[in-house]
């Protein structure tokens, strides 16, 4: 039973390699490639640390702690779902700036711990999300000149 904490990180990195790898080859072979020079760069960059890490689970080297709990996993799962939808669907359908603020004001709205009842709280989420977007609309379209998923917004 003491191996229950390291198995769960051999897992979970393992699976977070697995992803890093998959980006990283989604990157180097899309078109055009001038397009996808700051994802390959980032998912490179992810997929080395990713395999580090697994190495280090692999080894026993790595402080894991305690493993995951039943309640820590019911907390991650709506965050999970609600990515896994952005990323599969939303991004592409919606465009990825107006996919990216949706995302975000749920997930803010998910895991904010201020009350859901007061207008006070809402009108915050929704000023957060603002300059969320505006950063992101900055980041990548005017600072970086970063091709992004377009569809029906922007």
């Amino acid at each position: 039973m003491n191996d229950l904490p390291r198995n769960q990180h051999i897992i979970a990195s393992g699976i977070v390699a697995s992803v890093g790898i998959w980006v990283t080859y989604i990157s180097y072979t899309q078109e055009p490639a001038a397009a996808f020079l700051f994802p390959r760069m980032i998912s490179t960059v992810f997929a080395v640390l990713a395999l580090w890490t697994f190495g280090k689970a692999l080894m026993g080297r790595s402080k894991v702690g305690a493993g995951l709990s039943i309640a820590a996993i019911k907390n991650i799962t709506p965050g999970l779902f609600i990515t896994l939808i952005y990323v599969f669907w939303a991004a592409k359908a919606l465009g990825f700036y107006t996919a990216s603020t949706l995302t975000f004001f749920i997930l803010l709205s998910i895991y904010d711990p201020n009350s859901h009842f007061k207008t006070r709280s809402w009108v915050k989420r929704i000023i957060i999300t603002g300059g969320f977007l505006a950063v992101m609309y900055g980041l990548f379209a005017v600072l970086l000149k970063v091709y992004t998923p377009r569809e029906i917004f922007f």
